[in-house]
């Protein structure tokens, strides 16, 4: 059973040109800014940059990846800040802010070498199995 102010561990993504292009194509979000190089400086970024359906599949994934495979997401609630840029990690800490019975919600945080890029809360359902 989870506990309020119980820490989830870091987990650590590599973020790649790669993980940043074909998530995005994966996710029919064709937005230059996020496959071409060129078209994203021309628009003032420094690179291509990760969209936000990735960073909730990565939310999802770190918080379910923890809860076990009876978990089932509830509701996911974030707000983007620093850009995820090809060659950082994000690292991805939670912490457990409250529990009713089966229903847990999740303080998460994933940052990267300029600060915070993703910031929420997470609430599921825990199941029996953990």
């Amino acid at each position: 059973m989870s506990a309020v102010g119980e820490q989830l561990p870091e987990l650590r993504i590599p973020i790649t040109r790669t993980l940043i292009v074909a998530t995005a194509i994966a996710g029919r979000d064709y937005q230059d800014v996020h496959h071409d190089p060129e078209l994203a400086r021309e628009r003032g970024s420094k690179d291509v940059f990760m969209n936000i359906l990735t960073s909730n599949g990565l939310v999802g994934r770190y918080v379910t990846d923890w809860a076990g495979p009876a978990a089932r997401l509830r509701k996911v609630a974030i707000r983007l800040g620093a850009p995820n840029y090809p060659g950082d990690v994000m690292t991805m800490t939670g912490e457990v802010t409250e529990v009713d019975g089966e229903l847990v919600t999740v303080a998460v945080r994933g940052a990267n070498s300029l600060g915070a890029h993703v910031t929420g809360t997470v609430t599921l359902t825990v199941g029996n199995t953990r």
